[in-house]
């Protein structure tokens, strides 16, 4: 394991536009990478990641324990997985199921502005790289560009309705309906995820390219972290526009019932694998903000045997509990048929594993996908109680939306 201090250097979007347009002239593999709030750091990217999208080894694969000092990262995965569950019929999202790559080292941008270089191997930072990060050169302007088209409002309504007829016969207690937004992408989904990222710093922000497509995740929710024994797990329910009164969501019966019914779904999903008497609610009910709203966010933590594999923690959390309903196999079954397309990549997860730091996970909500032939879609949706209202949990999803759809290229990175 080596740590290399590069310091302080250009921003992370930055680097990763000149690390896209180095790959581009060499044909080497796209850069990947974490930003917002990762391991208690900036940012961390692969400067170089080929991806596979089959089912060995698994997107966040399976590492030994390296220790290393402080905040450092090492390398690791860097990987999505979609959400499980098909469509109505039976088909599944426009990219693969899952994909992800493994990398030797890292860039890592520290909370206070530095860049380091880490490695598993002991491998020294190139010289090409480190005068990357210190005085990149930006590729010229390549500029993006997207036209949405919004769900069908039609079939949200049928899918809240019929969740409120379930609820009403006693089948489930709350579900999350979601639809897309699609569009045609002219560019190159990396300029568009730089740009996200400035705008909007989502705090659990991701990026994945390769042959198969892409994947921009501006996600705010934590789904799963991972350190040692202990595993955390922030679902996110309850939302308000970013101008209103953030004291209203407290104030809410409805958002407020429907987070502490999530809090109670992670509490059991965590607790199948986790020390007896070891899962506890660290934070309930508190409001935070994210990209152009409010949030209503809780932790759930647990301890669980450090030998038990990501692949058992994911067969035991997965799909995270904030995006599907309870009870959760009822309401993943119901989804099925109200919604009138397969989620993909929405709902999955994106994130990173290191052997030196551990797993972190965010739930793939505010997340774009991108097909090798321009094609693009974004998830959006939003829990539904008794007490929902049609088009009030319409315009929740349209405000969830409205930060992503509404982003122009930005002329600071051009």
């Amino acid at each position: 394991m080596r740590c290399e201090r590069i310091g302080e250097g250009s921003r992370a979007a930055e680097v990763l536009r000149a690390l896209a347009s180095r790959a581009q002239k060499t044909g080497a593999p796209p850069p990947a990478a974490v930003t917002g709030n990762w391991f208690g750091s900036l940012a961390i990217i692969a400067p170089e990641l080929a991806t596979h999208t089959d089912n060995s080894p698994h997107p966040f694969g399976e590492t030994d324990t390296v220790a290393a000092p402080g905040d450092a990262v090492g390398g690791g995965w860097f990987g999505y997985l979609s959400y499980p569950d098909t469509g109505p019929d039976g088909a599944t999202g426009p990219l693969p199921q899952m994909a992800g790559g493994f990398t030797d080292s890292v860039l890592r941008l520290d909370r206070s502005g530095t860049w380091w270089f880490e490695s598993l191997s002991g491998a020294v930072c190139p010289d090409w790289l480190r005068r990357l990060v210190l005085s990149p050169a930006l590729p010229p302007s390549s500029a993006w560009s997207c036209h949405w088209e919004p769900p069908s409002r039609e079939a949200h309504r049928y899918g809240v309705e019929s969740c409120l007829e379930a609820i009403r016969a006693g089948e489930v207690y709350q579900a999350c309906v979601c639809g897309h937004y699609t569009g045609k992408f002219e560019g190159d989904p990396l300029d568009f995820f730089t740009d996200a990222i400035t705008a909007t710093q989502p705090a659990k922000a991701a990026f994945l390219q390769g042959a198969w497509g892409s994947v921009a995740s501006l996600s705010p929710e934590l789904f799963l972290s991972r350190k040692g024994r202990i595993v955390k797990s922030s679902p996110i329910k309850g939302t308000l526009p970013i101008d209103a009164d953030p004291a209203l969501l407290r104030s809410s019966v409805k958002d407020v019932a429907e987070n502490v019914m999530i809090v109670d779904l992670v509490r059991n999903d965590l607790g199948r694998l986790a020390d007896s008497g070891s899962v506890t609610v660290t934070d309930l009910l508190g409001v935070y903000p994210a990209p152009g709203v409010w949030h209503l966010v809780s932790t759930v933590q647990a301890h669980i045997d450090d030998g038990i594999p990501v692949r058992d923690l994911l067969e035991a959390t997965f799909p995270p509990a904030s995006v599907t309903g309870t009870p959760k196999h009822r309401a993943r079954t119901l989804l099925q048929r109200w919604e009138p397309s397969p989620r993909g990549v929405y709902c999955g997860t994106v994130g990173f594993h290191s052997p030196v730091a551990g797993l972190e996970l965010n739930v793939a909500i505010r997340t774009v996908e991108f097909t090798a032939d321009g094609q693009c879609r974004l998830g959006v949706g939003g829990g539904i109680t008794i007490d929902s209202v049609p088009d009030r949990e319409w315009k929740e999803c349209v405000d969830k939306a409205a930060t992503i759809v509404g982003l122009t290229p930005s002329a600071s990175l051009r």
